[in-house]
This record gives structure tokens, C-alpha cells and sequence, in this order.
């Protein structure tokens, strides 16, 4: 059987350089190892029936107003939810601290632990919303410049000039400099970090993507997809088989067939095989490609270092998805009430030791000692997620993959540390007794990987987000194998739900292969030469 194109891995990136493709034309094949799809756009019954709970994406960033979602016109199939405050933190004081999408209340809220600290926030403000739409957002669905080229650009303007700057620096050290603070230190870090982490670029010698920058933007931030994450997949598959892809599940791929050094094909271990005439793209992880599909002996020795060198996150996630009677409810709650309506909670660090004190514990292999985690009032913002008068939300907490348990079984710190967690919460949400909780599941990447293999060691992100595995240092779109390219995670923008990767691989493959674009892309060069204008 032939076709145009095969693309493996049925990700958001797979599902949206797919349909791409198959919009424009071409006969485009998508397989998937697994019976379902999506990637970790999964929203499933992990507790009790009728309880929704997304086991790995939830907070979506600015979805609403990506080129794909637009192209491929998913707000007729996926609505999405932008609450109005997105990041809250409540301390063991009874006060509470609350960024909004309203500038005037966010700052208003950082007056009552800063007035200095308030003043800076709308001083950055302005330029961070400027540089999001005129940078970050462009680059975001852009294949990288070259760094020379890039700062050239940039550096015609101050705005530009003062934006490489910062992104020159380590980020907590910005925050540092910015903030007197520390609870706004600590939200604001929380926002500058992925997930609720600070050990995601907040440490490296320096942002080349401006996550400082962006953190300033109240105009840009998360959504939540309506009724939970997989309905982004849904919607997409829903696309590509109208615009009429061919979709292959349970098709574990045994190799890429390369002759005469190019992509043809593919076959998978139950015997089924597929030619492609234009080109093969991966969106799973770089070592299952290279390794396990193409050989490491078709491999030209540059390319195997590359694959040698290239770099994983070295943190995991431990998840806890909880069904509940009523939502946690903050003692700050009387100190500001919209607390109870924030996206994202930041829960557990009251102060910066405390912060740094679970990066130490992590860096060493040890189990935190001290519980912070993020987690969100999922059920409020979204009442299709639970039965009526029930809700559903979730902790999400950093840990080493296989950390030092002392001896202890696995499954025993799994339901000692969800224990831990509770109590934690209940410091703060005094309502977070045994009796409200209605079921628990939890979900670490011991669990993940098995489901998601392209997650090695429980890296969320298929490919560390350092200093030199971003923007131009990305892994790379094209491969030394012709018809060949990366579309995932491991390539820019990098790992979470962007839809970057598929969508600039489709507009790279149309220019490279005389494919007629029924869409348009826009000149990232243009773009940035004009932040002055």
C-alpha cells in the first residue's frame, strides 16, 4: 500500500502535521502503538466513573489563538476555557496571593505584599506584552533563526536589545533582582516554570526563549480544554479523517525502511507495511527512531553522537488525581476569595529555603522532604469534569524517577507520599479531610512510561528544555536520511501542548517538496525586524 505520507505517533504533533498534509492533498497515513490517541492529551475515568481526570495535560497555552487551531478551524469542535485568574498561592499566614488576566488587579493584589514589587510588575508589563506578540508567540510557530542572525534582528530596537538581555541570564536570578518579595518571588517563579516546577529553566545559565519575559504577559496565559484534554484530540482526529487521512492503530512500528539512503516506508510487527513517495515524519522520541526504527548502523557517525549527546530532563512528575465531595476550600479564601477560582495553586513553599530545599532533594536522587506541588479547582472551571455537586482536581509533584526509597517498596511510597500530600493540603485547605475524598489514583512515571514509552525515564517533555537544546539548538526538523524528518517534542518549541513542531514541519515539508500550501505562514524575519515599528 502506498502513500504520500506516513507520519507515526498520533500526538497533537502527529495529528496536526497530518492533517496538514492530508488537507493539502497529499494520501497521508498516521499510525499509533496504542488502541487510543493523543499522546498525553488523555482525559480518562481514573477514580470513579463519571469523574474526568487528564492524567498528563491539562494547561494549555494560549491555544485559542494558535495558527493550527485556527487553520483547521477547531473552535467549531473544541471550545476552550480561559478562566480570569490563572495563578494563585495561598501561605500558611492566611494570605494569598493572585495573578489575573486585569493588569490593574494584579498588581493591585502584588501592592498588598509590595508596592515596589507592583510597580515593577506593570513597568515589565508592558514590554512582556509587547515582545509576546511580536517575539515569542511568532517564534513559537516558527522554525528557529540562527542565533546570529536572531540577535541582529532583535538588537536594531531597545526593546529587542533589552529583551536579549534578560534572556542571557539565569532566570531566578532576574526574579531576584525584579522582586523584594518573597511571595511574590515564589508566584512568580511558579509562573515562569512548566507545570508548577522551578527546576524546568529556571536554573540554566539563560532563557533563550524569554520565559521571563513571557511571565510578565497577562494577555497570553493558560487554558483548559472544555470537558478535558482528550477533546483536543478528538477534535484534530475528527479533522484529519475529513480531510481524508488514513489512521492505523495498534500498528507498533518494527522499522522506517530506508533504501538507498532515504525513507520509503515503514513496517510494523503485525505484518503490515506501507510505502511513502514524499516522506516519513517521526513525532515520537529521538532514541526510539533512530535506534530501534532506522539502526544505529545506517546512521552516519555524526548523527549517532548527536543522538548520544542529545539530553532528557532528569525530574519526573508524581501525580495524585483526586474525586472529592466539595473542592479544597483556602483559609486564605477570607484574605482574597478569588483564590478558589485560580487555575493554577501553588501549594507547599512558603518561602524560597523551602522552594530550593525539593531541587536539592531531587538533584541528589532523594525524595522530597518537603511536600510543594501544583494542582488547580479543575471541576469549578470546568462542571463537565465531575457529577453534579462533585469535583475533581489534582496535585502534581516533582520527583526523581527512581528515587531512594531506603528499601521501602514502591507501591508503599506511593500510598505513603499521596498521604503526605493530603496533609500538606490540609495545612492549607482545612477541608481536605479523609471523609472528602471520594477515590484517588495515582500516577507516576513508573505508570507513564509504560504507557507512553516516548517519555524515556519519565521526561515528560521528550527532551531537556536546556540553554542548548532550544531555538536553534533544537534537535533539528531534518534528518541525513532523505524524506525523513523529526516532528515532536524533541525539536522546537519543545515538549508540552504547542502544536509547534507539527505545524512548522508542515509548512517546512510544503516549501521543501513543492507542496501547494492552502494555508499561511508568516515571515519570521519580517516579523521580528519590524518590534521597532
Amino acid at each position: 500500500m502506498t502513500y504520500d505520507a506516513i507520519v507515526i505517533g498520533a500526538g497533537h504533533h502527529g495529528l496536526i502535521l497530518a492533517t496538514y498534509m492530508a488537507k493539502a492533498g497529499l494520501k497521508t497515513l498516521l499510525t499509533e502503538r496504542r488502541l487510543t490517541y493523543g499522546g498525553g492529551l488523555n482525559t480518562v475515568e481514573a477514580t470513579l466513573p463519571g469523574f474526568y481526570h487528564n492524567l498528563h495535560s491539562i494547561n494549555h497555552f494560549h491555544i485559542e489563538h494558535t495558527p493550527w487551531y485556527r487553520d483547521l478551524q477547531l473552535s467549531e469542535k473544541v471550545p476552550y476555557i480561559t478562566p480570569r485568574y490563572e495563578l494563585g498561592q495561598a501561605h500558611r499566614d492566611g494570605s494569598a496571593l493572585v495573578f489575573g488576566r486585569d493588569l490593574d488587579e494584579t498588581v493591585a493584589n502584588i501592592a498588598r505584599f509590595s508596592k515596589k514589587d507592583a510597580a515593577t510588575f506593570r513597568e515589565w508589563n508592558a514590554k512582556a506584552e509587547r515582545i509576546t506578540t511580536d517575539v515569542f508567540l511568532p517564534e513559537r510557530y516558527a522554525e528557529p533563526l540562527p542565533a546570529a542572525e536572531r540577535e541582529a534582528l532583535l538588537g536594531q530596537h531597545a526593546l529587542g536589545r533589552e529583551f536579549l538581555d534578560v534572556c542571557g541570564r539565569q532566570p531566578l536570578e532576574v526574579v531576584e533582582e525584579l522582586f523584594e518579595n518573597e511571595h511574590v518571588r515564589l508566584l512568580f517563579l511558579f509562573k515562569v516554570s512548566l507545570f508548577g516546577t522551578w527546576l524546568t529553566d529556571t536554573l540554566n545559565k539563560t532563557s533563550p526563549m524569554g520565559s521571563v519575559i513571557r511571565a510578565f504577559d497577562l494577555k497570553t496565559g493558560y487554558q483548559l480544554c472544555k470537558g478535558g484534554s482528550f477533546n483536543l484530540a478528538r477534535g484534530l482526529m475528527e479533522r484529519f479523517i475529513e480531510a481524508g487521512g488514513t489512521y492505523w492503530n495498534q500498528c507498533e512500528i518494527e522499522r522506517i525502511v530506508v533504501e538507498n539512503g532515504r525513507a520509503t516506508g515503514i513496517e510494523c510487527a503485525d505484518g503490515r507495511k506501507a510505502k511513502a513517495s514524499s516522506f516519513v515524519a517521526s513525532t515520537v522520541d529521538v532514541h526510539q527512531t533512530f535506534e530501534n526504527f532506522i539502526g544505529r548502523d545506517q546512521l552516519p557517525e555524526a548523527m549517532r553522537r548527536k543522538v548520544d549527546d542529545f539530553k532528557y530532563t532528569t525530574w519526573t512528575l508524581f501525580g495524585l488525581h483526586l474525586a472529592l465531595n466539595e473542592m479544597p476550600r483556602f483559609a486564605a479564601e477570607s484574605f482574597d476569595p478569588n483564590i478558589q477560582l485560580t487555575q493554577k495553586w501553588s501549594i507547599g513553599a512558603d518561602t524560597m529555603e523551602e522552594l530550593n530545599a525539593a531541587h536539592e532533594d531531587v538533584k541528589v536522587n532523594k525524595v522530597p522532604e518537603i511536600i510543594q506541588f501544583g494542582a488547580g479547582p479543575l471541576s469549578v472551571l470546568d462542571p463537565a469534569l465531575a457529577p453534579k455537586g462533585k469535583h475533581v482536581t489534582y496535585a502534581w509533584h516533582v520527583m526523581p524517577h527512581n528515587p531512594d526509597l531506603g528499601g521501602r517498596n514502591f507501591e508503599d511510597f506511593k500510598r505513603e507520599f499521596a498521604e503526605k500530600i493530603i496533609d500538606r493540603w490540609a495545612e492549607y485547605c482545612p477541608n481536605m479531610t479523609r471523609d472528602n475524598i471520594l477515590g484517588r489514583y495515582v500516577y507516576t512515571s513508573h505508570e507513564y512510561v509504560q504507557e507512553l514509552p516516548n517519555m524515556r525515564e519519565g521526561d515528560i517533555f521528550m527532551g531537556a528544555l536546556s540553554g542548548d537544546q532550544v531555538m536553534d539548538r533544537h534537535f533539528g526538523y531534518r534528518t541525513p536520511i532523505q524524506g525523513l524528518y523529526m516532528a515532536g517534542s524533541a525539536t522546537h518549541p519543545g515538549g508540552a501542548i504547542s502544536g509547534g513542531a507539527g505545524y512548522i514541519v508542515a509548512g517546512l515539508v510544503a516549501d521543501e517538496l513543492g507542496i501547494k500550501k492552502w494555508w499561511k505562514t508568516e515571515d519570521l524575519r519580517s516579523r521580528l525586524a519590524s518590534l521597532g515599528g
